[in-house]
C-alpha cells in the first residue's frame, strides 16, 4: 500500500522518450495518491492552483524560488529517474542538483571518446562548437588560430552594441578579486554570463554529459558548461548585458546585478534557451551508430502530458503574491 500511495511501483520511462525540463515555482512540490502534485501561489512561472506533473514524462524538474519540495517527492522522483534542478527565477542561476541517475549514456561516452582523440575529435567538436557561433566553419585547424578569431569577434561586438545603447566603452577588463569596482557594462556581463552558465549547466546535467570534459574550455572543473555557455554569448550573454547596462544608467538607484539577471532570465525563457542547449549538446555528441532509440508512441504521449499541464496553467485562477523572494 505505501508502493503505491508514493507512486513507486510503476514502470519507469526511458529517458529517450521524456519531453524534457518543467520549470515549477511558489508552491509545493508533493506526492498525493501517487502522483507528483505541485500547489502553486501564483505569481511566477506557474499559475495559480493545483497540478499534477507528469513525472514520467520528464528529465529534469527546475524548481524555483518560493518553493519546497517533500521527501515522498523525492523518492518519487528518484524511483522514476527524473532528476530535480533547485534554480533561479528562469534558470538564472543553478544551485543544486541531484544525480539524475540516467538509463542512458552515449552521450557521456561519445564525449569522453572525442575528447580523447587529441588530434581529431576534440579539434572537430571545437570547430563544429565555433561554427555554431560564427555562422561558418572556419578552415583552420588551430586552436590558439579560432580562438583568436572568436576573440576579434567578440571586441567588434562589444564596441558595437556600447554604439548602439550610447554606452562608454573601454574594453572588456575587471578584477576578479573585486568585480564591484568595475564599470557598469564590465559588471552586466559578468552577471550575464553567470546566468548563461546556469543554464548551461542545467542542460548538461539534463543530457548526463560531463562537465569537467569541454573541447574549448581547458582546466575548469566547469568546462563543458562554459563551452556550452559560449554557445550563446553572441546572441544572450552580451545583448543582455549591454540592455541591462543601458537600463542602469536610467534608473541608477537599481542593483546591475539585479537587473541583468532579470534580462538574461526573460531572454533565456522566451527564447527557450535551455532546450536549444540540449538539443546542441545531443547533435554534437550523436552519431548514427549511436542514436537514442525513437519509440514515437510514448514520446507522443509525453508531449501530450505537458501540453496539458501548459493548457492548465493557462487557464489557472489568476496570480498571487509571491511566495517567496528573489534567487
Amino acid at each position: 500500500m505505501l508502493l503505491g500511495r508514493l507512486g513507486l511501483e510503476t514502470a519507469r520511462l526511458p529517458h529517450a522518450d521524456r519531453h524534457g525540463l518543467i520549470l515549477l515555482d511558489r508552491g509545493a512540490l508533493t506526492v498525493e495518491d501517487g502522483c507528483l502534485r505541485f500547489a502553486s501561489a501564483g505569481g511566477g512561472a506557474v499559475a495559480r492552483g493545483q497540478y499534477t506533473i507528469p513525472h514520467q514524462s520528464i528529465s529534469l524538474v527546475l524548481l524555483g524560488p518560493g518553493s519546497t519540495v517533500s521527501h515522498d517527492a523525492l523518492r518519487l522522483l528518484a524511483r522514476h529517474g527524473a532528476g530535480l534542478a533547485a534554480v533561479g527565477d528562469d534558470g538564472v542561476r543553478l544551485y543544486t542538483a541531484p544525480p539524475l541517475m540516467p538509463d542512458f549514456s552515449n552521450l557521456a561516452r561519445r564525449q569522453v571518446t572525442l575528447w580523447a582523440d587529441e588530434n581529431r575529435g576534440r579539434l572537430d567538436v571545437a570547430r563544429r562548437m565555433y561554427a555554431l557561433r560564427l555562422g561558418e566553419v572556419l578552415p583552420h585547424r588551430d586552436i590558439t588560430v579560432l580562438r583568436g578569431i572568436e576573440g576579434a569577434r567578440v571586441k567588434t561586438l562589444y564596441a558595437n552594441l556600447a554604439q548602439r545603447y550610447g554606452i562608454p566603452w573601454n574594453g572588456r577588463r575587471y578584477d576578479r578579486s573585486n568585480p564591484s569596482a568595475a564599470d557598469l557594462p564590465n559588471q552586466a556581463l559578468n552577471h550575464a554570463a553567470s546566468a548563461v552558465e546556469a543554464a548551461a549547466a542545467i542542460a548538461v546535467t539534463a543530457t548526463a554529459t560531463l562537465p569537467q570534459i569541454g573541447f574549448i574550455h581547458e582546466d575548469s572543473g566547469q568546462s563543458f558548461v562554459l563551452d556550452v555557455a559560449d554557445l550563446y554569448r553572441d546572441t544572450v550573454t552580451v545583448p543582455c548585458a549591454f540592455r541591462a547596462a543601458a537600463a542602469a544608467r536610467k534608473t541608477p538607484q537599481d542593483s546591475i546585478e539585479r537587473l541583468t539577471r532579470r534580462i538574461t532570465g526573460e531572454a533565456l525563457r522566451k527564447q527557450a534557451v535551455i532546450a536549444a542547449m540540449i538539443d546542441r549538446i545531443k547533435a554534437l555528441f550523436e552519431t548514427p551508430t549511436q542514436p537514442e532509440p525513437e519509440r514515437p508512441r510514448a514520446r507522443k504521449k509525453a508531449a501530450a502530458d505537458i501540453t496539458k499541464l501548459a493548457q492548465d496553467t493557462a487557464q489557472g485562477d489568476g496570480h498571487a503574491d509571491d511566495a517567496g523572494g528573489d534567487a
